[in-house]
């Protein structure tokens, strides 16, 4: 039986790649006055190519936007503190994801969230989708001061859960923070499909959130002793 769902943030319920440019669209035309002599495709492009998905923290894609552009009357550190107060502005949800937490909710599941990044600006991003309230723990790296794919942090969200491994699915999008993590963990996975990857071994595979509860049910009609 299922008593938890568990999941990752970026690019499984917040669509990072469709946040980033529209945000970086935003920073472009409210900071046109210091980028105005920058081609805007060119910024933004150049953004998301030092973005790395993510993984680069932006106070290293910013120190080389601002070199590399010859920008000047803002530093990197004001472009960075935009980023940080202006992003959840631009989150873009995937599709069904509220229903699908609703309906998770309705067969009185319990939900957790570990994610990884700074703790305010997930948070932030977080409450932006409105889904905050759905959830019994939201675990993220910087203030538990351990991240994915450690055991530590998966451990962690079972307890607060009051579940055992064999108890929970996790969904992620990243084939090893995310879906071979879990399954360290003893949980079932489900990989949210992503273009950047392939091949990736999960127990299940969705393409689409809606798709999640009846996996769920799926596995909580399974004898799991």
């Amino acid at each position: 039986m299922i008593k938890a769902v568990v999941f990752d943030l970026d690019g499984t319920l917040l669509n990072r790649d469709a946040s980033v440019r529209v945000f970086i669209d935003k920073q472009y035309e409210r900071l046109n006055k210091w980028l105005k002599h920058i081609p805007k495709n060119k910024y933004i492009n150049r953004f998301i190519e030092l973005d790395h998905r993510g993984y680069v923290w932006k106070d290293k894609v910013y120190k080389h936007l601002v070199d590399e552009f010859n920008i000047v009357g803002m530093t990197w550190e004001e472009f960075l503190q935009d980023y940080i107060n202006q992003f959840q502005h631009s989150c873009v949800p995937f599709s069904n994801l509220v229903s699908m937490i609703k309906e998770l909710k309705n067969k009185h599941l319990s939900l957790g969230m570990i994610t990884n990044g700074k703790g305010q600006f997930q948070m932030d991003n977080i409450k932006a989708l409105g889904i905050e309230k759905y959830f019994d723990t939201i675990l993220i790296s910087e203030w538990e001061g351990m991240k994915k794919p450690e055991p530590q942090i998966f451990n962690k969200v079972l307890s607060q859960l009051k579940v055992r491994p064999k108890e929970s699915v996790y969904i992620g999008d990243h084939p090893i923070n995310d879906v071979k993590a879990a399954r360290n963990a003893g949980m079932k996975s489900i990989w949210k499909q992503s273009d950047q990857w392939d091949n990736v071994k999960a127990d299940f595979i969705v393409s689409d959130l809606k798709d999640i509860p009846f996996i769920v049910s799926r596995l909580s009609s399974q004898n799991v002793e």
